[in-house]
């Protein structure tokens, strides 16, 4: 280390002279070098970034669009509203409030956001000049063939006090700093996305899990209800036994049908515990801790227009995730690139050195060093055997990857699109046919009852017009769940909504609206 210290004597004399113009010549040729190398700083070597063209269709298999087409322009930057409220029920509401506040994942995915938002702030700090002061002694012993003594003559041991300001920088030639700060910004982008993504992903799942509930809700009314019918069928059955007028086979029967009706209502609150239980947790609390007051699901009456395939790529948050990873992977195909090019590092180091701790600070022991204080100024590998062609070619392959990852997952949400406007279409047309179903079984059962009362049908007639009954409203229940999970899912396939003119968020009356 001290030998590349150039101190400054306490008492040049004019012998010194040639060596400081010698100095201050080869200073002065090695600015046009540099001159040269610092003009590449900043000259980046990765590819023009261009995302592959999707061919998007001009509108949905199951829905019309409405409005003229138009190039989809990247919107995930656009903050996403709060697309619940349009259920209109307060308790959904309340919930979801609950879950952004508390829910586990997206605390974990805010750290993992803030994670990638330090590690492009470490990246960029290579742009910047590393300064650093130290002070401190080394005592030492040079060698005599350092000295240009004879191996046997003797050297002294000396301590040398000093005290220091180092500067390091890296020029970006080639863009070799650069592309790594633009592969941590795309990927702190993507990170951003994802998170909207999983912001979004719980929306939905807690909706969801809301109306799972209230679908057990319902469930668990009707089936109280024929509880306490069959009940009452089974007292009477047992005063009409014991007082002759029908057989022990209708009494058993009925029975039968009572016990069926509690063991299917039992099976009932035992999927609203567990239901309840996952919504516990989506609220970031123990299921010990969190209840929901029953309450029966209503029909879900929201239209959601699927809008343009084109938009979709503004409004899915995964699409852009996706999108920034092939920017990232750009980036680093510069980087690896780089690698064959010289590498420039500017290092130089000013202070004071003195052998006595009290002349530390003197004017006239002031050091200065310019230069590379460990390795070259210029540095580039001849021969590594390939490694930087694998490096490139490994970058290559990873943007290949990516650039079929963001085509699938816009193939995926075109897909989700699509099934879920398929099963909304349907499920309409399905509830309508259940509607008749059940119109009719009831019609059914009021039918057996007479006939059985005028003597003209038996008992177990009755009894399989009541499970008709059951049987079909049981699927009508299931079917009005099913439309409104569905209804999120193309919420959430859709990318949710925003706050724009161009989104109705005005629920209508009984919830219906247009979103």
């Amino acid at each position: 280390m001290n030998k590349l210290l150039l101190k400054t004597p306490r008492h040049p004399d004019a012998a010194e002279a040639p060596t400081r113009s010698a100095r201050r010549a080869g200073a002065v040729q090695l600015f046009p070098l540099l001159a040269v190398l610092l003009t590449l700083a900043g000259c980046s070597l990765a590819p023009s970034y261009q995302p592959p063209v999707v061919d998007a269709p001009a509108a949905f298999k199951e829905a019309t669009a409405t409005g003229p087409w138009k190039t989809a322009e990247p919107a995930e930057n656009i903050p996403r509203g709060e697309w619940w409220k349009a259920f209109a029920d307060p308790t959904l509401d309340d919930l979801e409030t609950r879950a952004a506040a508390a829910n586990q994942d997206l605390k974990a995915g805010a750290a993992r956001l803030a994670q990638a938002r330090a590690l492009q702030q470490n990246a960029r700090s290579a742009l910047f000049p590393q300064i650093g002061i130290g002070a401190g002694p080394t005592r030492q012993r040079p060698s005599p063939a350092s000295q240009g003594l004879a191996a046997d003559a003797d050297t002294s041991i000396s301590t040398l006090w000093r005290a220091q300001g180092t500067v390091a920088y890296e020029a970006d030639l080639f863009g070799r700093v650069s592309s790594g700060v633009d592969a941590a910004k795309a990927t702190t982008e993507q990170r951003e996305a994802l998170f909207r993504s999983l912001q979004l992903a719980i929306q939905a799942d807690v909706a969801q899990a809301y109306f799972s509930l209230r679908e057990f809700d319902a469930l668990a009314a009707m089936y109280a209800e024929t509880v306490t019918l069959r009940e009452q069928s089974t007292k009477l059955f047992q005063r009409r036994f014991d007082e002759g007028d029908i057989s022990e086979l209708e009494l058993a029967t009925s029975r039968t049908e009572l016990a069926s009706a509690r063991s299917e209502a039992l099976g009932v609150a035992r999927q609203r515990a567990v239901a309840e239980h996952s919504l516990a947790i989506l609220l970031g609390q123990a299921p010990a801790s969190f209840a929901l007051a029953p309450y029966p699901l209503d029909r879900v009456r929201l239209r959601v227009p699927a809008g343009l395939p084109s938009a979709l790529l503004e409004r899915r948050p995964d699409i852009a995730a996706a999108e920034r990873a092939m920017a990232a992977a750009n980036a680093r195909i510069g980087t690896a690139r780089a690698a064959f090019f010289p590498r420039l590092s500017l290092t130089g180091a000013l202070g004071y050195e003195s052998a006595e701790l009290g002349d530390l600070f003197k004017w006239s022991s002031r050091a200065l060093v310019m230069g590379p204080l460990v390795g070259t100024l210029l540095s580039l590998p001849v021969f590594d055997g390939g490694a930087r062609q694998a490096g490139v070619n490994q970058a290559h392959a990873a943007y290949a990857e990516e650039a079929a990852n963001y085509q699938q997952t816009v193939l995926k949400a075109f897909k989700e699109v699509e099934d879920n406007l398929a099963h909304l279409r349907l499920l309409g047309d399905q509830t309508q046919a259940q509607d008749d179903a059940v119109s009719s079984a009831r019609r059914a059962a009021k039918l057996s009852q007479i006939q059985y009362r005028e003597g003209s049908v038996s008992h177990l007639n009755v009894i399989d017009a009541d499970r008709s009954v059951l049987q079909h409203q049981r699927v009508a229940v299931q079917l009005d769940a099913e439309r409104a999970r569905a209804t999120v899912n193309l919420i959430r396939a859709i990318g949710g909504g925003w706050n724009s003119p161009a989104v109705n968020l005005s629920p209508g009356r009984h919830g219906e609206g247009i979103f």
